[in-house]
């Protein structure tokens, strides 16, 4: 959320970063109703006074007898009346602040000076790229067909089970589904941050505070009869652990949650159907900081935490590319960010694995979490998080850049201690 105070300052670039990121909300409308509202506040500010000055009078004057030239009946009418266009004008001034509400939850955070301007993932752009795909000399299979020569992917019985878009995985499968997880942890504790177990329902107050509701609510599955939802990231409890707190920021609070992930997929239909890549369920281990509100600070925070995840891919023998994520690509709650790409060889192109974001005070302010500035003044931090793995999406590239003729698998040397040593997987008999 941003101030609406700033709002009013900068309602052009607000309206520009709204009509980028496809949001419908008017920002004129918005500002007409918070002049509106603004009024009536006043209106009904000077009404209790006025109530409360006849009241009080009436009140002396049954204690002392003695009553104005006016007399006890118009004062007392005079009370009732005010009471009446009180009402009027609170009744007018609700249903103001809530659609000035609706219209303020819609408003986006307005994207950094250097994100690409564009309308889709098409327009993003190509910061640095870190290693060369693989020129296989042999039929080259996709991950679908090393999963099931391996027998360690059923996606038929996933279907089965769980509907379209679920898949099981066995064995091999679900050992290196976990030792990636597992690497990952590693590298981000090893990092300075701070790994907690956390709820994967939340209310839905939790999930507009960091910024995935209104404009994501397509996306989460609800609890029928509930407001509780399932989090398609840790990043939603891993912000609110602090939600309506002050925090001591000398230092950037860093968290880190492994858990287990749903996501809609509104929208998605007919879209890359076969096989990990877009899936109901799926693992995380997220990265969540919380720092100064200091831009310097924040970004150099982001550069910290996008190498963190390049770390990985480097430790996985990934071919990958940093992509700046232009403004039509953007979701509401997003300054700037960075999506991490990795070669996938059945789709004979990039795919995204890993996405980095600062979000500046846009869920600092939503969340209520602040700390204090150099002068002792309040102020709402900023935010940022990452995707330091994504399962089993990751597995795509994982078995897809690593196999070889004969069907087996190499295990690059950083996953080799999560999977007993075993250095090359080979096909099941």
């Amino acid at each position: 959320m941003l101030d609406v105070r700033w709002i009013r300052e900068h309602r052009e670039a607000v309206q520009m970063a709204a009509d980028a990121k496809k949001i419908g909300v008017s920002i004129e409308e918005l500002l007409r109703r918070d002049e509106q509202r603004r009024d009536l506040l006043k209106q009904a500010e000077e009404l209790r006074r006025q109530r409360n000055g006849s009241t009080k009078i009436i009140a002396e004057c049954s204690k002392s007898g003695h009553w104005p030239e006016e007399g006890a009946d118009r004062l007392k009418m005079r009370v009732r009346r005010l009471n009446e266009d009180l009402r009027a004008v609170e009744t007018e001034l609700e249903s103001t602040q809530r659609e000035f509400d609706r219209l303020m939850g819609l408003v986006p955070n307005v994207p950094s000076p250097d994100t690409p301007p564009g309308n889709s993932d098409a327009d993003n752009v190509e910061l640095r790229k870190h290693g060369e795909p693989p020129k296989f000399d042999f039929y080259s299979r996709d991950h679908v067909e090393l999963g099931l020569l391996h027998g360690m992917l059923d996606i038929p019985r996933g279907v089965k089970v769980g509907g379209s878009r679920s898949y099981y995985l066995q064995g091999t499968g679900m050992l290196l589904h976990r030792a990636v997880q597992q690497l990952a942890l590693d590298l981000v504790m090893e990092a300075g941050f701070h790994p907690l177990e956390v709820p994967m329902l939340v209310r839905g107050a939790q999930m507009w505070n960091t910024g995935f509701f209104p404009t994501g609510e397509d996306q989460a599955y609800r609890i029928q009869g509930e407001d509780l939802w399932l989090a398609g990231t840790s990043e939603v409890p891993l912000i609110s652990f602090y939600e309506n707190e002050i925090v001591d920021v000398s230092e950037p609070i860093k968290l880190a949650a492994v858990s287990t992930c749903f996501r809609n997929e509104v929208g998605s239909a007919g879209r890359d159907v076969r096989g990990l890549y877009r899936v109901h369920q799926f693992a995380k281990v997220e990265m969540v900081v919380i720092c100064s509100p200091d831009p310097a600070v924040s970004e150099s925070l982001h550069q910290e935490i996008t190498g963190h995840a390049e770390r990985l891919l480097n430790m996985l023998e990934l071919p990958y590319r940093v992509m700046a994520v232009c403004t039509g690509d953007m979701s509401q709650k997003t300054y700037k960010q960075y999506d991490i790409e990795t070669w996938m060889p059945s789709r004979g192109a990039y795919g995204e694995t890993h996405s980095s974001s600062n979000l500046h005070s846009f869920q600092a302010r939503r969340s209520n979490i602040r700390c204090r500035g150099a002068e002792g003044k309040l102020e709402y931090c900023h935010t940022l998080n990452n995707t330091a793995a994504a399962s089993p999406r990751i597995l795509i590239p994982l078995l897809e850049n690593h196999q070889r003729e004969d069907g087996s698998i190499h295990i690059p040397q950083a996953l080799r201690k999560y999977m007993g040593g075993v250095d090359t997987l080979k096909p099941s008999k």
